[in-house]
């Protein structure tokens, strides 16, 4: 009787603790989108008319190119990471310490956003958006490793086949970040179009995962 109710206890903790958890990752997930809005270029108020606004989106294009893409990138991994949450019932110390590194690096994520704005873009500012986009991929997808290994953390519900889509579905953000990384070194055209190969790499991830089941 007393170890059911110390089960029950640790449980609970357990789901509240993944509740605290998801509020954080909501919070700072709202303050990096913020903090990303805010990197856009802002014109000066001699720039605020037909005749300059023109000059003024062409000279900072690059600008708003990449701070699109970490917009787009962030919101991205904001509905991954509610999908996953979503489909937990609960969280332990090592879930939680690699939430919270994704975090850590979807931070840093926003600082390079800063400096591609601040500094002159360069072959540098792109890799380091690259890079750093690709670690929070990487801590995200060895989170939800962790959490489906021997169903430690996945609700009763979720199936087992279900939970392996996802961990594939998973690895299509850093698998696309690797794939932009060279590009970063070509040219800054090609960098922001090799982002769209998101679609063809969570499509084939997909597709290969079917194939497995069949």
């Amino acid at each position: 009787m007393q170890e059911k109710a110390e089960d029950s206890g640790r449980q609970r903790r357990d789901y509240l603790q993944l509740m605290r958890l998801e509020r954080m990752a909501d919070v700072i997930f709202a303050i990096i989108l913020w903090r990303a809005i805010i990197s856009f270029p802002t014109p000066t108020a001699k720039q605020f008319s037909w005749e300059q606004i023109g000059p003024f989106l062409s000279a900072n294009q690059g600008d708003f190119t990449m701070v699109l893409i970490g917009i787009l990138v962030v919101i991205v991994f904001w509905l991954q990471n509610n999908l996953l949450f979503g489909n937990l019932h609960a969280t332990d110390t090592r879930h939680t310490i690699l939430s919270i590194l994704q975090l850590f690096f979807l931070l840093i994520f926003t600082v390079s956003l800063r400096v591609g704005v601040e500094v002159e873009p360069s072959y540098i500012t792109r890799a380091f958006e690259s890079i750093t986009a690709g670690m929070v991929g990487v801590v995200s997808s060895w989170g939800w490793s962790y959490a489906i290994k021997n169903r430690r953390l996945l609700s009763p519900e979720v199936t087992d086949t279900y939970a392996l889509e996802l961990k594939d579905r998973i690895l299509a953000e850093p698998l696309t970040a690797l794939i932009t990384l060279p590009f970063a070194f070509v040219s800054a055209s090609l960098w922001e179009i090799s982002w769209l190969s998101y679609l063809p790499v969570a499509f084939l991830l997909r597709r290969r995962r079917r194939a497995k089941m069949k």
